[in-house]
């Protein structure tokens, strides 16, 4: 009989073998996974650090374009930059329901008590805080000989012939015919802007088409005596136009691409505001001079008072939908210079858009169908408020706005436009107004209408004292803002 401990491995060997398989994979191994987690833990990290820290604001813009995620990882907006969500009186539903407003809305009631002094002209505003520029304009210091033809001289981009499709139907002359495939105004002077004047040298601009000698020193002492102003606004610049010289000029809302080329191919200087994010900078607003455009490449151009004149001083070119996109942050708005003779030529080519009124109703309209288009464009919200504004439907206009801020706009949005503040102001909606003034002045105390529209509603409030130190600061910033010299002489 065979012994069993003879015919089975004992005992002890089993139990080692067994141990073997149970041991897990080679230390070594365990040490590459955690080096490669740590890898990409802080590769990533990394990444999001040289994202926030090391790109520009435009070139972080750029990733966000491609990679939306990417926007999650951005550097915070300044402290007290955010728009807050304030005991709104109005719900999103108010908001949707200014979607099926009818096209043509009715005449404005006025309100039923007199308000304080109010601006005598509501329009968005725009300027630009840039770097220190002082080197001399690249354009000629003396205006050349002005011809009496829009075209310029041939060049590959006047030559080419645009086909049918690329003339939209919407560039039909008033007086007859079709708009030329090109056209340029000669005869107007580049201004590199010195620091933070981009209205000031913008509107010089358009000025020395007709042989204005100042240069941009002149108007930004007229319209922006505290260098570190932040905002110049449409108006001002008219009224700077019309005080400084014998030429005309007017501001509208609700511009449009065609209208532009009319203006530009019958030699009037527009200059118009726009959304930018230059490479250093987060969102701002800017003006730029308009001097031609070219159908055969769908472009305009511009002279850049940050950015100069473009190749061969042609123009800094951009497309024609890039420049809409741009401008519909302040609500495609523009400003003509023009000669006073010159001014029934200059309405027919206006059109609708010769009266404000009309102009906002114009804006509402493409605002309204922007919203429709896609509810979460931003810009559409708040143009639709601007323009009811300007119209005087103060309620619906709140609703606008409240919808804009629910969405999220440039924090540097009411630097430059104070409708909101209107709307809410006269709704009563005073808590809304301090709230929103409180957030320009944590981040740009050097905005005069900011203190205007404060001491407006601490005035309401029973607040005289307060008022009063409001409407004096602003004109400290600005001693040339007649509505807030109004103000306090009328609370005192």
């Amino acid at each position: 009989m065979r012994n069993l401990d003879d015919t089975q491995p004992s005992r002890s060997y089993f139990l080692q073998d067994h141990a073997v398989g149970l041991q897990g994979p080679p230390r070594l191994l365990w040490w590459a996974v955690i080096l490669f987690t740590l890898l990409i833990v802080f590769g990533v990290a990394g990444l999001i650090f040289g994202f926030r820290e090391l790109l520009q604001p435009a070139q972080q813009q750029r990733v966000i374009d491609q990679l939306p995620f990417m926007r999650m990882f951005k550097e915070p907006t300044p402290v007290g930059g955010l728009f807050p969500t304030l005991a709104s009186r109005t719900g999103e539903g108010d908001a949707l329901a200014l979607l099926d407003l009818p096209l043509q809305l009715a005449s404005a009631t006025p309100p039923s008590s007199p308000a304080p002094p109010m601006p005598t002209t509501v329009l968005v505003e725009a300027s630009v805080v840039t770097s220190d520029f002082s080197s001399p304009a690249s354009a000629p210091t003396q205006p050349p000989a002005r011809t009496q033809t829009s075209q310029a001289p041939p060049s590959p981009a006047q030559t080419m012939t645009p086909s049918a499709s690329q003339t939209p139907i919407s560039a039909v002359n008033l007086s007859g015919g079709t708009l030329p495939a090109a056209a340029r105004i000669y005869g107007i002077l580049h201004q590199q802007q010195t620091w933070n004047n981009c209205g000031p040298a913008t509107i010089t601009m358009a000025m020395s088409y007709y042989g204005w000698q100042a240069d941009q020193s002149v108007a930004g002492k007229a319209l922006k005596p505290n260098r570190e102003d932040k905002n110049v606004s449409p108006h001002e610049m008219v009224n700077f136009v019309q005080e400084a010289s014998d030429l005309k000029a007017l501001a509208r809302m609700g511009g449009t691409v065609p209208l532009l080329k009319r203006l530009l191919a019958k030699e009037f200087p527009v200059v118009i505001e726009t959304g930018a994010m230059f490479e250093a900078y987060d969102w701002i607003g800017h003006y730029r001079a308009l001097v031609a455009y070219d159908d055969a490449y769908q472009r305009f151009y511009f002279f850049d008072s940050f950015l100069g004149v473009g190749e061969g001083a042609q123009g800094l070119a951009i497309a024609y939908d890039e420049v809409d996109r741009d401008w519909q942050a302040f609500n495609r708005s523009f400003i003509v210079v023009y000669e006073p003779q010159r001014e029934g030529l200059l309405r027919s080519l206006l059109d609708s858009h010769w009266q404000e009124k009309d102009a906002a109703q114009l804006a509402f309209d493409v605002a309204q169908a922007e919203a429709r288009l896609d509810p979460s464009d931003v810009f559409a919200w708040f143009n639709m408020g601007t323009s009811l504004v300007a119209l005087g439907r103060y309620q619906e206009a709140a609703a606008a706005f409240d919808q804009s801020r629910r969405l999220g706009p440039p924090w540097r949005m009411m630097w430059y436009q104070f409708g909101a503040f209107e709307a809410y102001f006269q709704l009563g909606r005073y808590d809304d107004v301090l709230s929103l003034a409180q957030v320009n002045l944590n981040n740009a105390k050097e905005i005069e209408e900011t203190y205007y529209w404060q001491g407006l509603t601490l005035q309401a409030q029973g607040k005289p004292a307060q008022a009063a130190s409001s409407f004096r600061r602003a004109l400290a910033y600005n001693p040339n803002y007649d509505e807030a010299r109004t103000a306090l002489a009328t609370l005192n």
